[in-house]
């Protein structure tokens, strides 16, 4: 940890820790191999500082995904024991971390789906929204950004990378070919260097689709593929020679969850380095993978794996097991998770691959002030205010709200 993040602030108090449910609409629909949505549910935290500063924190809950919907993670938050945020007042970032590292969310009484059973990432969008809300809060009181955080983190010293600057890359997500070609086209305009084209079971619409992106975008542009859990084991080798020809350089979870574990058994005739999405939800599913050689990259995403904390120690898992790692997004995230992303971005080295701050492009409600969407060939700046570094636009937040649950030190709801 370096010397200059010693702090001499008075200590912080969280005094009430807000939970919305909102409704995120979006400004085209979005289709793959495993949903289809024209909206997110999504899971919003304010906490408060008996100062007056105020964190956020967001969380995308996937059913298919990590297992709950948002209703899930409301009621799972409810039934956690959030005393150890209340109770002292923090006199370091690192005294919050400490407890965020040992926090565990409470899912005593849920039948957890067979599907994420023994896999630890029940609940892990209300653990991301919980806490980035609280680091976002902590962060500004000490008057640091959030980039900062990994500088807390001796042991991942090694993954620190501080950069002014990141380039994202571009994803092609439409089912339609002419709107994917047109989108592919903008992409080629705007000198974007790396793409993620979306395909789906349908083999002939998808070799449709990878000629005309690949003849659009030209041979420099680095392609790779996203099937959403679209393909079966045993058809996966000879997806991949018909992907070899297109110089397609990385699948992302080319087969279900259920059946990943049989990768290993064909994973010599795969031509192209395997990312696992929806198979790396959790420290568990990454110790799983590594042991097993499942994969080559873990796709992080922060609402999935449970917070910039766990991402982190995922990126560091995978970089000590000879594992690459893209940093991903949730389609539809708000300009809270894209800043969540931003400050990783910049400062977590080893990033294959980098996507997310599609905020104006996809939000038809912007819930921040600034306008965090990446800009020409996908670069973006660091931000540099204390937190998250975001300023909220609070009507938009009460035009989206749904329904809202106070939380304070006596544990007293108020909807």
């Amino acid at each position: 940890m370096t010397s200059d993040l010693s702090t001499t602030h008075p200590p912080a108090t969280i005094s009430r820790l807000t939970l919305f449910h909102v409704r995120i609409s979006l400004k085209r629909q979005i289709k793959h191999a495993s949903f289809s949505r024209i909206e997110n549910q999504t899971l919003l935290i304010r906490c408060q500082l008996d100062n007056g500063l105020v964190g956020w924190g967001e969380g995308l809950p996937r059913p298919y995904v990590t297992g709950e919907t948002i209703d899930d993670s409301i009621a799972l938050l409810l039934q956690t024991p959030l005393d150890p945020f209340f109770e002292a007042p923090f006199t370091s970032p690192i005294q919050l971390i400490n407890i965020l590292q040992n926090f565990q969310i409470n899912t005593s009484g849920y039948e957890i789906p067979l599907h994420f059973a023994g896999r630890n990432c029940f609940g892990n969008a209300a653990r991301c929204a919980l806490e980035t809300s609280l680091l976002d809060a902590c962060f500004q009181h000490f008057r640091l950004p959030l980039w900062r955080l990994i500088d807390f983190l001796p042991l991942y010293s090694s993954l620190v990378d501080h950069r002014r600057r990141v380039q994202y890359s571009a994803a092609i997500t439409s089912s339609s070919l002419i709107k994917a070609c047109l989108r592919a086209l903008v992409f080629r305009y705007y000198g974007f260097k790396d793409a993620k084209i979306k395909l789906t079971s349908d083999a002939p619409a998808n070799r449709r689709l990878l000629s005309a992106v690949r003849f659009i975008m030209g041979p420099q542009t680095n392609l790779r593929i996203d099937a959403n859990e679209a393909w079966t084991i045993e058809a996966l080798p000879e997806i991949s020679n018909m992907l070899q020809k297109f110089n397609i350089t990385a699948i992302e979870q080319p087969v279900p969850h259920i059946q990943f574990s049989r990768l290993a058994s064909i994973k010599s005739r795969i031509r192209q380095p395997i990312i696992a999405d929806e198979s790396l939800c959790s420290i568990e599913d990454a110790h799983a993978i590594i042991s097993n050689q499942l994969c080559d990259l873990f796709n992080l995403r922060i609402s999935k794996c449970g917070g910039l904390l766990n991402t982190l120690e995922l990126a560091y898992l995978a970089s000590q097991n000879g594992l690459g790692y893209q940093l991903g997004c949730q389609v539809g995230e708000t300009g809270i998770l894209s800043a969540a992303g931003r400050h990783l971005a910049c400062s977590l080295s080893g990033i294959r691959f980098l996507e997310g701050s599609y905020d104006r492009l996809l939000v038809a409600e912007p819930l921040t002030m600034q306008d965090l969407t990446f800009k020409r060939q996908g670069w973006a700046t660091r931000l540099e205010n204390p937190g998250l570094g975001i300023q909220i636009d609070s009507a938009a937040i009460t035009r989206v709200t749904l329904n809202s649950i106070e939380l304070t030190p006596s544990r007293t709801y108020t909807s």
